[in-house]
């Protein structure tokens, strides 16, 4: 629906790393029971609306005034009850946890990952929307008389509430799920690893496929949808600038464009590139945006932009729950409300709940590492702040020509040429109706392109190390995309699509529904997890630790405290204090009846040995102390140390969901025994009072962290080995 749909990351990404430019070594192979059930539900669509276009538009359009009928109601529930969730989670205990294990931290600074989710607020249908949108309210408002105040000063505040914080708000939910199955709890990053913990294992079944088939197809028809926006919109302005006329024939060659270049990609292997111009589209928009902000009545733009910002968020609890209950249509003849609503409410909230699959895959991989809390207020404000700044200038720059009925007629019922006929007004209009061209062209072509990538990899089977699905699938989605694409213009262009959209995202809303009572399971999980910590560690490694065995004298503390032991140091306090003293808890448990496996192993890169417990547990999730080496850069105070050498370690301890930083450097081996100890019983009580909940990820499979290999050794190419360097 976004730009996030446009410029996605490398699917060949580690799903440790959430970034990175590598090329994809590995192909994921079909997953037939998906391909072949979407394709030929697809197929079959198509075959059908191209034989029979008339049947089926009677069918699409009497679908869609059935559901805003009978479920307008369901759908504006459903965005108010995502938005709440979001922020439920994202305000409470529950937001500190991270999209990764406890040791993890963003692999993108701040600035750069407020600029990719910047960049997804982006896309040929915002160019399209942010001046039809306002036009169509002005002209025809749901709840002011036609031309009054309250009916231009509402025009844009509801094209900027459709594109704004309850969208965002479904990428938020699915992202959020995305993260955590996948950086978390170790599973494929594919829709049915977020509906293991209802379903456990018959993920891998029925279950699973039916999730994988209903996403696909929301894929599918939501990336239609911006085709078919984006080939109208470069049709408008091929007959701008050079009078190409509007027909479906150069629509046809348009989308056979978009096929090839998808196909020349995968062929030579040009994403990159594609990719490099999709980021330049970014820089484009916000040139245009400006031109349009500097060169009109910049004034009175920024004076509507400062009211805009302040009705939206005044307004926004009332709109959110509008159903148009008490509204009669009669301030717009001819527009019934509840025909307003369907064209606009009901199609935005179906188009971003079938898009949510494809773009929370985008920001789910950039976002490894930070917290549930930082995500969601990342999303939801950083794409919605640039949103509101174009929606707010283009918006009311068209409405600036009220006094010229012809130009809001043409923007409100010709909304693909909009966006030309305004920049027409302005001076330099060939340049910036080129440049809007060539960015509409960018935009268009990457969508086709990532479209049809994502849709191979998610008719692919999903491994917990990203990999694209065969070339020869990317092609066939592309082809099946255009062909609905080309078959949807032909029934009624756009507006079909939009009808469309609203049917197909009923049944999809479902799955909204199933990933918030996924997630609100794990999440009651890793609350319990925070209560057990609390309830058996209140005091970790502190004088309750130290109660055991030899007391430690403050001076030997602050010794410490002033120590950054060498690798020499490291090695010697674990072959001598910390591996014996997990071992000899390992063989007690042992004796006692446990299945236990203890190892030691050695840090691959430094040489530093480290020791590794693990008590199964066959109904729960299995107990994990690692004690291992991590290296950090001294810090620049110690100068005595960082001028003789860059690099000391701690011994950190690592359970099945990461590390927490906690260091046990320097006590003794009573005390490595009493914090072994301590953790245990944190686990059992974790166990005990998540017993009724279940475990986070449904017993799918074995958790292993993806820094661990299948031994159970931290790998180093990520955050362990260089945590303290960043």
């Amino acid at each position: 629906m976004t730009g996030a749909a446009e410029s996605p990351p490398p699917a060949s990404t580690r799903a440790s790393g959430g970034g990175g430019d590598e090329p994809a070594t590995t192909r994921s192979p079909v997953n037939w029971p998906v391909f072949l059930g979407t394709s030929v539900i697809i197929v079959a669509f198509v075959a059908w609306a191209a034989l029979q276009p008339d049947a089926a538009s009677t069918v699409i359009f009497g679908a869609m005034g059935w559901i805003a009928t009978h479920f307008g109601w369901y759908y504006v529930l459903t965005a108010a009850v995502v938005v709440v969730f979001v922020l439920v989670v994202a305000f409470s205990r529950v937001g500190e946890t991270r999209m990764g294990p406890d040791h993890s931290r963003p692999r993108f600074n701040m600035f750069t990952w407020a600029a990719m989710l910047f960049a997804a607020g982006i896309g040929v249908d915002l160019m399209f929307f942010g001046i039809s949108g306002p036009a169509t309210n002005v002209l025809t408002p749901p709840e002011a008389p036609v031309g009054s105040d309250e009916a231009a000063r509402m025009a844009p505040i509801w094209t900027i509430f459709h594109y704004g914080i309850p969208g965002w708000a479904m990428y938020a939910l699915m992202g959020m799920a995305f993260g955590l199955f996948a950086y978390r709890y170790h599973l494929p990053l594919s829709i049915r690893s977020a509906l293991a913990p209802i379903f456990g294992r018959r993920i891998h079944g029925a279950v699973g496929h039916t999730a994988e088939i209903g996403a696909t197809i929301g894929t599918i028809f939501g990336i239609s949808v911006s085709l078919g926006i984006g080939v109208v919109f470069l049709n408008s302005g091929l007959t701008a600038l050079f009078g190409i006329p509007s027909s479906l024939a150069v629509q046809i060659a348009l989308m056979a464009l978009a096929v090839f270049i998808t196909i020349a990609s995968t062929v030579t292997g040009v994403d990159k590139g594609i990719r490099r111009l999709s980021e330049l589209n970014v820089l484009l928009a916000i040139v245009l945006m400006l031109w349009v902000l500097i060169s009109g009545n910049t004034h009175r733009l920024l004076d509507a932009l400062v009211q805009n910002i302040g009705d939206f968020f005044s307004r926004f609890p009332g709109m959110l729950m509008n159903t148009m209950a008490y509204t009669d249509g009669a301030a717009a003849e001819g527009y019934p409300a509840d025909q307003w609503m369907a064209d606009w409410t009901l199609f935005f909230w179906a188009w971003w709940i079938a898009w949510a699959p494809f773009v929370s895959l985008f920001l789910a991989r950039i976002s490894r590492g930070r917290t549930l809390r930082q995500f969601v207020v990342g999303v939801l404000l950083i794409p919605f702040s640039f949103i509101l700044l174009w929606v707010s200038i283009f918006g009311n720059a068209a409405m600036s020509f009220f006094d010229d009925p012809t130009f809001l007629d043409t923007a409100a019922n010709q909304p693909e040429a909009g966006f030309f006929l305004l920049l027409e007004q302005y001076p330099g209009a060939i340049f910036t109706m080129s440049l809007a061209l060539l960015t509409g062209l960018f935009f268009y072509v990457t969508s086709a392109d990532s479209g049809s990538l994502v849709m191979a990899n998610m008719t692919s089977k999903a491994s917990v190390s990203d990999a694209d699905g065969p070339p020869w699938l990317r092609v066939v989605w592309a082809v099946i995309t255009g062909a609905l694409t080309v078959v949807m213009l032909f029934i009624n262009g756009v507006y079909t699509l939009q009808a469309a959209t609203v049917v197909v995202g009923l049944p999809l809303s479902v799955l909204i529904y199933l990933v918030m009572f996924s997630l609100w399971k794990v999440l009651r999980t890793e609350r319990a997890n925070l209560d057990s910590r609390r309830a058996a560690l209140p005091s970790l490694l502190t004088s309750r630790v130290r109660e055991g065995g030899e007391k430690v004298s403050w001076r030997q503390r602050l010794r410490h405290r002033m120590s950054y032991a060498d690798a020499a140091q490291a090695t010697a306090f674990v072959d001598e204090v910390a591996a014996p003293a997990v071992e000899e808890v390992a063989s007690e448990l042992r004796s006692l009846g446990a299945e236990v496996a203890c190892h030691r192993g050695v840090h691959p890169d430094s040489g530093i040995p480290y020791v590794d417990l693990v008590v199964s547990f066959p109904e729960g999730e299995d107990f994990k102390y690692q004690a291992y080496p991590v290296a950090y850069a001294v810090p620049s105070f110690a100068a005595n140390i960082s001028a003789v050498r860059d690099t000391f370690y701690r011994i950190e301890i690592f359970s099945i969901l990461g590390s927490r930083g906690r260091d046990i450097m320097g006590t003794t081996k009573d005390q490595v025994i009493a914090d072994v100890l301590d953790a245990y019983d944190a686990h059992l009580t974790y166990l005990t009072m998540s017993g009724d909940l279940g475990t986070a990820t449904g017993a799918v499979a074995a958790v292993v962290p993806e820094e661990w290999d299948d031994a159970g050794v931290p790998l180093p190419a990520e955050t362990i080995p260089t945590r303290g360097e960043s």
